[in-house]
């Protein structure tokens, strides 16, 4: 791995599984110095075991947060600038998806959740990532959407709304601070073995999960599923300088799936 980020602070939020947590390892194996988020302090303590597993000498600050509650983002804001001095990079990732239900039946107390984690939890982290990396004048910003984020998939009105949101935001930001110095965008992930996605096959079909994944992956040009390290290919791409005219822009990650009629 080269070093593309040595002596670069970043922060990600969700990094106690999932994505963030193999976006986490790959960051740190090109030399970042790393903020890691999430509501679960024995996930985050997991990824940390991970990385300096690979990378004995990685620097690691870990910060117990929920993404929904403003004093907590401000939280680990803060521990980011006061631990490293700047803020280079965000990958800002938390989000659920919620139960699966026909829009009549879906509920506004879980369409309130999945929004509060996933719409409201990204424009936190935005809010006070942003106004630091304007008064530095530099920065990278990726955030999580979604396949959902760009089409239809059905029985997610939640996920939805909060994922085409935040295409919206990516969209909005990334004019407003494009002359700052400050790039956005963000990736639509199709399926990602992640536990999540293994849950929504639980969902789909509780008494044989894998024949659901068999399904799921079926109308998918490449037929499988994809890796969370191949999703950390790109985010640290996007991160990099390497993607230094990328802006405002919203990647899939599916196998082509998006593309399909």
């Amino acid at each position: 791995m080269t070093n593309r980020f040595a002596d670069q602070a970043i922060i990600i939020t969700g990094a106690g599984s999932g994505l963030g947590q193999a976006v986490a390892q790959r960051l740190a194996s090109e030399g970042a110095d790393l903020v890691l988020v999430d509501m679960s302090s024995e996930g985050l303590e997991a990824t940390k075991q991970l990385i300096l597993h690979d990378t004995s000498d990685a620097k690691i600050e870990l910060v117990t947060a929920n993404v929904t509650e403003e004093e907590d983002v401000k939280k680990y804001v803060d521990a980011a600038v006061s631990t490293f001095g700047k803020i280079d990079g965000f990958f800002n990732n938390a989000g659920i998806e919620g139960k699966q239900n026909l829009t009549e039946d879906f509920g506004i107390e879980e369409f309130a959740k999945v929004i509060a984690v996933n719409l409201n939890g990204v424009f936190l982290g935005m809010q006070y990532v942003l106004k630091q990396m304007h008064k530095q004048g530099h920065g990278a910003v990726v955030n999580t959407a979604s396949v959902g984020g760009i089409r239809g998939v059905g029985n997610q009105s939640g996920y939805a709304a909060s994922k085409h949101g935040v295409v919206g935001l990516t969209r909005n930001s990334a004019r407003e601070y494009g002359d700052k110095g400050v790039r956005i965008n963000a990736i639509a992930p199709g399926a990602i073995m992640t536990a999540m996605v293994e849950n929504s096959l639980k969902q789909l079909d509780p008494d044989n999960p894998e024949e659901a994944g068999k399904q799921f992956v079926s109308v998918n040009p490449m037929k499988r599923f994809g890796k969370p390290e191949e999703v950390a290919g790109l985010v640290s791409f996007l991160l990099s300088e390497d993607a230094g005219f990328i802006n405002g822009t919203v990647i899939p990650i599916d196998g082509g799936q998006h593309a399909m009629y």
